[in-house]
């Protein structure tokens, strides 16, 4: 028995194995320590290194065995070799063997360990598909929900979700290997795991949290900007049996309300039939206009929770160029005090521009050739130049046929169907009960 193989195959697997194995250590070392942060880099360092590691190890017995069957007459296998820890030398190479397997053993456990961290992570998420997924990217970085990672919302516990999710992931790849890939990406319901699970692992829908109140400041197109505030009352409620009943919008979330509905289309915004069974047990059932009393529409069949309502709380893409703008007005990235900067920032942000980079330059180009001619402060103009790119960079992607409104957000009733898919007194029971679109069931404006 000899220590080293004497064939090229087995030889190219020591080489390609001990190689990648000083790599990989390397690699993830720099890794660990924070000197790669390219996202691209963790496919090198815990699918491709690791891969083309494990090909080495397997060339080391491919290629003794097909020397094996050279030498041995009309391709016989040859007799096992005789073990005998008496001699020293077999012992050394047990050693040696049995170093090196624990050895590979550990690197293969660290990459797969590296590896399943690596792909968890909301950059392999976002950015390894960049063309596809940048829209969502983009505005999960954006959001509230920023430190969030994908996986907590996108996979479920366990092996079994893991593997449905690589499956999934494996799909999606053939897709953009292909060009087969929808533009845009749709974001259907059961990608999203429950709100039991997700949200409600931070918040606490049956925690009574009474009124709040919200101020929604919009600015005109005039010379100055007028701003005007709407100050609304919100009955956010909340509670639940043990608290007396649940009052208010979270009314909806109490676990002793049940409510299901069916959806028809693929935005879920049109819903024919609602049903709802109270904390006694007494079930009313509401149909829309149209559908015929008693007979359940064809579609598909929920039990509402959180996401009905809060549809992307961790990917908005505002549903207008003039609300978008109108936010960052707001928190003061965009100076009041420029002339007009509200309807020019509109107009730069509506255009169509053909890239990233087009509308960077075109949007520059367009407010500074504005501004020199009312000769205002550079240091304002830059400072709106910037938030405006920064709007349109935040909510239109090109490529991936992205823009305002493309994913509609259901909370309120201004810019989608919202709470008017049921609250639009058309929905009724057999006995003519509506459904009610009171707006002072949700919020009032004090004072008035």
């Amino acid at each position: 028995m000899r220590l080293a193989p004497r064939n090229l195959v087995s030889l190219a697997g020591v080489a390609v194995a001990t190689a990648m194995a000083v790599l990989f250590l390397m690699l993830a070392g720099l890794e660990f320590f924070g000197y790669l942060t390219n996202p691209y880099i963790g496919l090198l360092v815990f699918v491709a290194v690791p891969t083309l590691f494990v090909v080495g190890l397997l060339l080391i017995p491919a290629g003794a065995w097909w020397a094996k069957r050279r030498r041995v007459p009309g391709g016989q296998a040859a007799e096992w070799p005789v073990i005998d820890l008496r001699g020293a030398r077999q012992r050394t190479i047990l050693f040696v063997v049995f170093t090196l397997t624990v050895v590979n053993l550990a690197i293969v456990s660290l990459a797969a360990y590296g590896g399943v961290h690596y792909m968890e992570s909301s950059e392999f998420c976002g950015q390894v598909c960049h063309t596809t997924m940048e829209p969502q990217y983009v505005a999960h970085q954006n959001s509230p929900h920023a430190r969030v990672e994908c996986v907590q919302c996108h996979i479920g516990p366990g092996a079994g979700a893991f593997v449905e999710a690589k499956l999934a992931g494996a799909r999606q790849l053939a897709h953009v290997i292909t060009g087969t890939i929808p533009r845009p990406v749709p974001s259907p319901l059961e990608l999203i795991r429950p709100a039991r699970d997700t949200c409600e692992q931070c918040h606490w829908p049956e925690k009574v949290s009474g009124d709040l109140v919200r101020e929604i400041r919009e600015y005109s197109d005039d010379e100055k900007n007028t701003e005007t505030v709407t100050t609304l009352q919100m009955h956010v409620g909340g509670g639940s049996t043990a608290a007396g009943g649940a009052r208010g919008i979270h009314w909806h979330a109490d676990p002793d309300n049940q409510i299901e509905f069916v959806t028809t289309d693929p935005k879920g915004e049109t819903v024919p039939y609602i049903r709802v069974t109270g904390r006694e047990g007494g079930v009313r059932e509401y149909f829309a206009e149209g559908v015929t009393f008693g007979q359940v529409p064809a579609g598909t069949r929920r039990r509402m929770d959180c996401m009905d309502c809060h549809n992307r709380p961790a990917h908005v893409i505002q549903p207008s160029p003039g609300r978008a703008i109108d936010i960052v007005m707001g928190q003061g990235r965009i100076p009041r005090e420029l002339p007009f900067v509200r309807r020019e920032a509109v107009k730069a942000v509506g255009q169509t521009w053909a890239d990233a980079a087009t509308a960077r330059a075109g949007i520059d180009q367009r407010l500074r050739a504005f501004y020199l001619e009312l000769g205002a402060d550079e240091r304002l103009v830059t400072r709106a130049v910037t938030a405006t790119q920064g709007v349109w960079a935040q909510n239109v992607f090109p490529a991936m046929k992205v823009t305002w409104g493309t994913y509609p957000n259901q909370i309120g009733h201004v810019d989608a169907p919202g709470c008017f898919r049921c609250h639009d007194d058309s929905h009724k029971t057999r006995e003519g009960r509506a459904i009610s679109q009171d707006c002072e069931l949700c919020h009032v404006m004090p004072g008035n």
